[in-house]
């Protein structure tokens, strides 16, 4: 049978899963994988970058020739790249200077404009996400095709892609018969849209939260405070507040996972299962082998595999810079 899609953007979403032989076998559940890979940017933002853009187009906010301006950690910005260059829109792509040389490399060579700037925290005036904000406004007024701020943290398009595509696409892959659903946040718009779309399907679906160190949100949904402790070498996932995304996420349990339990699974993945996944992958993955061990055999358990490794390749496969953070390194390094 040949799929022949008109366009870049109908090749975002409708993407498999993949049964992660370990995972399953060690809790004895069935654990697969969502493989967002696969989508044409090589990450799930590509279903975030075209729901922010076609709620603009929806909006009148932006047409031909106009500007999207976005704060990412850069599998949005990549995102937002091509589709914007697929549409006729320039992008300007706000990062923190202390995100992998891969992303801001991949961001470069697809055309859009990266400005760096030092990582500050959300209440600072100098956060990536204020100063992107700050931009769109100054760029308004010289733009007469329009300039859009994405906004993927609070701009509840990012969720309502989830939900009409990531959710519904899982419970009609899994014939409705899903336990479980586990997900990081960076946003928080996977992880609304999903539980939201599963949770009107049937409200028995166990969501939970699966959270790097050095995040505030594991704390809050255990005791409704938001307090980190800890860090992670995972990028664009974590976060220190409530984003307008996450706020409507409908979430049962929250796991705090370490470094040292999710870089192990995704060398494993490598090695005994050819499938090379970012940093983010393994905080999913773990927190899926937790809920199966919690939920007991027999169940059928589902995560995100947010994007490949080669964008952390000066991480992951850095041996001097994991054994300088005491991290697990891979057996072939």
């Amino acid at each position: 049978m040949v799929h022949i899609r008109n366009t870049f953007i109908d090749s975002i979403g409708n993407t498999p899963l993949i049964k992660l032989k370990a995972a399953s076998e060690l809790t004895g559940c069935n654990i697969y994988g969502k493989a967002e890979f696969m989508n044409p940017g090589g990450s799930v933002k590509d279903r975030a970058a075209l729901s922010l853009l076609q709620d603009a187009q929806e909006k009148k906010l932006i047409s031909k020739g106009g500007i999207v301006v976005e704060g990412t950690a850069g599998n949005t910005g990549i995102g937002l790249g091509l589709i914007g260059n697929s549409l006729g829109y320039k992008t300007i792509i706000v990062m923190n200077d202390n995100q992998t040389q891969e992303k801001k490399d991949t961001i470069k060579n697809l055309g859009a404009e990266l400005r760096l700037v030092p990582a500050k925290p959300y209440k600072d005036e100098n956060n990536f996400v204020k100063i992107a904000g700050r931009l769109a406004d100054e760029l308004r007024p010289t733009n007469n095709n329009g300039v859009v701020w994405a906004n993927q943290f609070d701009n509840v398009a990012n969720a309502k892609g989830h939900y009409i595509g990531t959710g519904k696409e899982i419970w009609e892959q899994t014939e409705g018969k899903v336990d479980g659903f586990v997900c990081s946040s960076g946003t928080g718009g996977t992880i609304s849209g999903v539980s939201n779309a599963l949770k009107e399907k049937n409200k028995n679906v166990k969501i939970c939260l699966s959270d790097p160190k050095g995040s505030a949100l594991y704390s809050y949904i255990k005791n409704g405070e938001l307090k980190s402790e800890g860090g992670s070498i995972t990028e664009g996932i974590g976060s220190s507040r409530i984003t307008k995304n996450f706020e409507n996420a409908k979430i049962d349990d929250a796991y705090s996972i370490d470094d040292h339990e999710a870089l192990p699974i995704l060398y494993d993945l490598i090695k005994n299962e050819g499938l090379s996944l970012g940093t983010s992958c393994g905080i999913n993955i773990a927190g899926a082998i937790r809920l199966g061990k919690e939920l007991g055999p027999g169940k059928t358990i589902v995560t995100i595999l947010c994007d490949k490794s080669d964008k952390y390749n000066s991480k992951m496969f850095n041996k001097s810079f994991l054994m300088e953070k005491n991290l697990p390194v891979p057996s072939w390094l």
